[in-house]
């Protein structure tokens, strides 16, 4: 009796086992066969860092990095996505921030048979974290997504000894295409946010989002730095050319020559490099 019962428990035992690689399998056999189009260039940078690079055949024109993906195929904007284009590429699914996506355009997908990974994502340490685990847990890469976030954990020590000498500057943030297109950042916007985590403090607390640039309101927020996309200052002229907007030789930044530049994508994603981020700003907070 005894012996029949061992038998019979290993049997079930080899089964399990069984079951077992036949679900990771079968995970891996999804992964493998997706078809993506991320319409986000934080999301699309997971996507890649956690081994599906190879599965994007499509993004949003914010998705740049890594290198491999600018050679992708783009679909327009995030914000601003037609449905028509994306199904062209012909994917089973489709990963995009709730927020982007208006409702029609994912009832579009829907009634098309793609399968839609719709994310939120709060502009914070925890935020990217949250991000980075949603992404990593929807696509059967629990232990990739675990590594992304503790090489975040470590960049983010890494940037706390430039923190550190931050002087809590008032810092204005301009975004440019050009003089015809300026605005300035004021409250609850990703820079503002990025200024925070890097030791600064933004120098607009009168309004929320962004606000055309005026003369009056650069000399009254007169800020220590001003900081700009790398991007936004080539639209400009250069150095020269914003010194030649009225009001900036006003304010203490021109004064001083206080004028930095970061990589759009790199300081408003809250992704996986979101640490590296923190420190470049920081160090030229300094």
């Amino acid at each position: 009796m005894k012996l029949k019962l061992s038998i019979a428990a290993l049997s079930l035992a080899l089964l399990a086992a069984c079951n077992g690689g036949a679900k990771k399998n079968e995970q891996k056999a999804l992964a493998d066969s997706t078809r993506i189009v991320s319409l986000n260039g934080p999301v699309s940078e997971i996507i890649s860092a956690i081994g599906l690079e190879k599965n994007i055949i499509g993004t949003d024109v914010t998705s740049n990095y890594p290198d491999g993906l600018k050679s992708k195929p783009k679909v327009g904007h995030n914000r601003n996505i037609n449905a028509e284009g994306v199904l062209a590429l012909k994917p089973n699914l489709v990963v995009a921030m709730k927020k982007d996506l208006p409702p029609a355009i994912t009832e579009q997908f829907k009634a098309a048979g793609v399968k839609l990974l719709l994310l939120d994502q709060d502009y914070s340490v925890e935020g990217a974290k949250k991000l980075i685990r949603s992404v990593a847990d929807s696509l059967h890469r629990t232990a990739q997504g675990d590594s992304l976030i503790k090489i975040l954990d470590a960049d983010l020590d890494k940037a706390k000894p430039a923190i550190a000498l931050v002087k809590k500057p008032a810092v204005l943030f301009i975004y440019a295409r050009g003089t015809g297109t300026m605005m300035v950042g004021g409250k609850g916007t990703q820079v503002e946010k990025m200024i925070e985590l890097a030791g600064g403090r933004n120098a607009v607390t009168e309004f929320e989002e962004y606000k055309p640039l005026t003369a009056e309101a650069l000399v009254k927020a007169n800020p220590d730095v001003i900081l700009l996309f790398d991007g936004g200052l080539q639209s400009l002229g250069g150095p020269k050319g914003l010194a030649a907007v009225q009001g900036v030789k006003e304010t203490s930044a021109g004064k001083n020559n206080r004028i930095i530049t970061m990589d759009g994508e790199l300081l408003t994603s809250f992704g996986p490099r979101l640490g590296i981020a923190v420190k470049e700003l920081a160090e030229k907070l300094k």
